[in-house]
């Protein structure tokens, strides 16, 4: 019911009516391949939904921690998750985080954010931050809805992944989420 309401305060910054499905989870946890991974990042965790299965998935000598800018989410995500780092902040303070952690690069960024609802601008800057942020043969996942593809951003974001990644991906659609979705998978 959270995430309903913070969708209608600001569509943009939530970008979806409804949360990620568990199903839509499992998909993005499975494809970043979590055991193999030291440093994970989530940006965008929401209710938390992807939060907990890449709890339960990562090797338990990984750091984790995630970021969320909406204040009430980030409340929604900590109490669900109340043994995990989440910070109230933005994406684009992904580096300054790594840093506090005393690492430079992660090489797992998980991402639930609504790049089809962004301005062109901010998907740059945000896309720049997380490259960064990036180590080399790193791996970026990001769910998209599929409702919205045809939309210009979406036309624009999917440009900017193959652009700037040595290879993406697409995965099967989750048909039961709402709406339906599927993941990016972009290696660097």
């Amino acid at each position: 019911m959270k995430f309903a309401q913070e969708f209608l305060k600001n569509p943009v910054q939530i970008g979806s009516l409804f949360s990620s499905s568990k199903g839509l989870a499992k998909l993005i946890t499975d494809s970043a391949d979590l055991p193999t991974k030291s440093v994970i990042v989530e940006l965008g965790p929401g209710t938390g939904v992807f939060t907990t299965e890449i709890s339960n998935k990562k090797s338990t000598s990984s750091l984790f921690f995630a970021l969320e800018l909406n204040d009430i989410l980030f409340e929604v995500a900590k109490n669900k998750n109340p043994d995990l780092i989440i910070y109230n902040s933005s994406a684009s303070e992904i580096n300054k985080y790594l840093l506090r952690h005393k690492v430079k690069y992660a090489d797992c960024i998980i991402s639930a954010l609504p790049w089809a609802a962004f301005t062109d601008d901010l998907q740059e800057e945000l896309l720049n931050e997380l490259y960064n942020a990036l180590e080399p043969d790193g791996v970026f996942l990001t769910i998209a809805l599929l409702p919205a593809m045809i939309s210009p951003s979406a036309i624009k974001f999917k440009k900017k992944l193959i652009k700037r990644f040595e290879k993406v991906f697409k995965s099967r659609i989750i048909w039961k989420n709402l709406p339906p979705a599927f993941v990016y998978i972009c290696n660097k």
